[in-house]
């Protein structure tokens, strides 16, 4: 074994600090680098950096200059996530929880203080709550969530179709999610402009943030309550009557922790695969020539910008090396999934598509995987494919140089996603595909028409002609449309064409 001497130390080891004269600055106690504050405006940059200094583990400081672990390589926190025998997610074990130095009052507490909850819960009480959990969500049907997300897209899309602009991110990404979760929950007639907004209060530490939690407890202890006295088809009653006999509190607790984690995961997700799928040429030109669908889009936004950009934490149970670092018992340590995700030693080339590999750590790993990550992915494909099939000539109303971020330790957020189009007029929320046969399906693209090449980014794209209010019986498509090569009629056809396999299967796909 190697000895001590030739490893750097636990997380309160003195001789971290720089030598005195050291022009460092910017470090706090011991020479750890901050993981918040001036010095960690791109935490990116900063991972970056402690990788090229420590190695796939780093000594770091979270809030309050308390010591921690951030793992950096994607080996390193597959092993943490996959050994529980060293690492556990039960912060009563930390040691700055133990000594006071991370109590309940710090800016993360939200992030570590102990719950009876799956997530922090080991050993048999894990399998109970786990248990009750991961067979709740295996009733929902996915293709009625499908058709609900279109519902729900369409009533939000609703909202500002017929001005022509929209900002996405406070006008759909925020939105969508919520209105989808309620519904899988059993409280659609709770979703409202007020949850969304308590939600993204609370995660965001504000002064508000506890009045936030707050009532959004106090939705879910009502859920709970109803559907105690009266079960339905819904997660709520799924886990009140499983065998694990979930007490009152219990309930409420997981609600919450589903619709938090869902809600916010899925919002920033759906973000960012919009401006992907609006400002990288390559995801452009992809889309457009049908070498890539929505749901891959998906996959490489959680690649290169997962809706969580660490989690913390986990917590050794007992001294060990790991990663090049000397842990000590009861040390605490992030959860690196941005940085994993761009471990040189797993993409070495960021520019290469990672389409059909799920191997990223968007949504953690072993047995605390995410139980509702396929959720997520439904709503952010269907969701994304609805949208863009409304508003098939969507463009981005600013430069890309203009968006901004809103970043912390655990997610990175675009602050908003200005959009323009041609103004559309209001749909039935019911409306199925296919109902008006009169008016030619188009598959949507993301393109930059002609006209406007020389435009600059900011300029909304030119009104199209309008669409005829009727169309003659069934005929040939014209050459004239793009991407739909000539056919020759058929000598059998009837006064109504049939729907071709390939649209069938994508209203199948869309849950029509």
């Amino acid at each position: 074994m190697t000895p001590e001497s030739h490893v750097p130390t636990g997380t309160d080891d003195p001789t971290l600090g720089p030598p005195p004269g050291c022009p460092a600055h910017g470090l706090g106690p011991g020479g750890r680098s901050r993981l918040y504050g001036p010095e960690a405006e791109d935490l990116g940059a900063l991972y970056e950096k402690l990788r090229a200094e420590h190695g796939p583990v780093a000594p770091a400081l979270i809030h309050n200059d308390v010591p921690i672990w951030a793992v950096l390589g994607h080996a390193e926190n597959l092993h943490m996530v996959r050994t529980p025998s060293h690492f556990t997610r039960d912060s009563r074990v930390w040691t700055a929880v133990r000594d006071g130095t991370a109590g309940p009052d710090h800016p993360l507490a939200p992030h570590f203080v102990w719950q009876p909850i799956c997530s922090m819960a080991e050993g048999d009480e894990h399998l109970r709550l786990r248990g009750a959990v991961t067979a709740a969500m295996a009733t929902i049907d996915y293709r009625s969530i499908r058709r609900s997300i279109n519902r729900s897209t369409q009533r939000i899309v609703n909202e500002f179709c017929e001005e022509g602009a929209a900002d996405l991110v406070g006008q759909f990404a925020e939105h969508l999610p919520m209105a989808v979760m309620c519904e899988i929950l059993g409280m659609p007639e709770e979703y409202d402009e007020r949850l969304v907004q308590a939600a993204r209060d609370m995660l965001k530490g504000t002064e508000t943030a506890v009045a936030s939690n707050a009532y959004i407890m106090d939705v879910l202890m009502r859920l709970t309550a109803r559907r105690r006295a009266e079960p339905l088809d819904d997660v709520a009653s799924h886990l009140i009557t499983h065998s694990a006999r979930l007490t009152d509190d219990e309930v409420s607790e997981h609600l919450r922790l589903v619709l938090i984690a869902a809600y916010e995961a899925t919002a920033n997700l759906i973000a960012n695969v919009l401006r992907v799928v609006l400002t990288d040429p390559r995801f452009r030109a992809q889309l457009s020539g049908g070498q890539m669908t929505v749901p891959e889009a998906v996959e490489q936004s959680l690649w290169d910008e997962p809706p969580f950009s660490t989690i913390l934490g986990y917590f050794a149970k007992q001294d060990t090396e790991f990663g090049g670092q000397y842990i000590r018992k009861g040390d605490g340590l992030i959860l690196g999934i941005a940085p994993a995700n761009v471990d040189p030693r797993v993409r070495p080339d960021l520019s290469v598509d990672m389409q059909g590999n799920r191997s990223h750590l968007a949504f953690g790993g072993g047995s605390h995987e995410c139980p509702g990550q396929d959720i997520g992915r439904a709503i952010a494909d269907t969701g994304v494919d609805a949208l863009l099939m409304r508003l098939p000539d969507v463009q981005l109303a600013c430069g890309e140089d203009e968006l901004r971020w809103r970043s912390s330790i655990a997610s990175r957020h675009l602050v908003e996603l200005p959009v323009a189009f041609v103004p559309k007029p209001q749909q039935d929320v019911e409306l199925q595909p296919g109902a008006h046969p009169t008016q030619p399906v188009r598959e949507w693209t993301v393109t930059v028409p002609e006209s406007a090449a020389a435009a600059p980014a900011s300029a909304p794209a030119p009104a199209s002609a309008p669409a005829p209010a009727s169309v003659p019986a069934p005929r040939p498509v014209p050459p004239t449309v793009p991407d739909r090569p000539a056919q020759a009629p058929r000598a059998d056809a009837g006064t109504v064409r049939r729907t071709g396999i390939r649209q069938r299967l994508l209203r199948w796909w869309r849950g029509y």
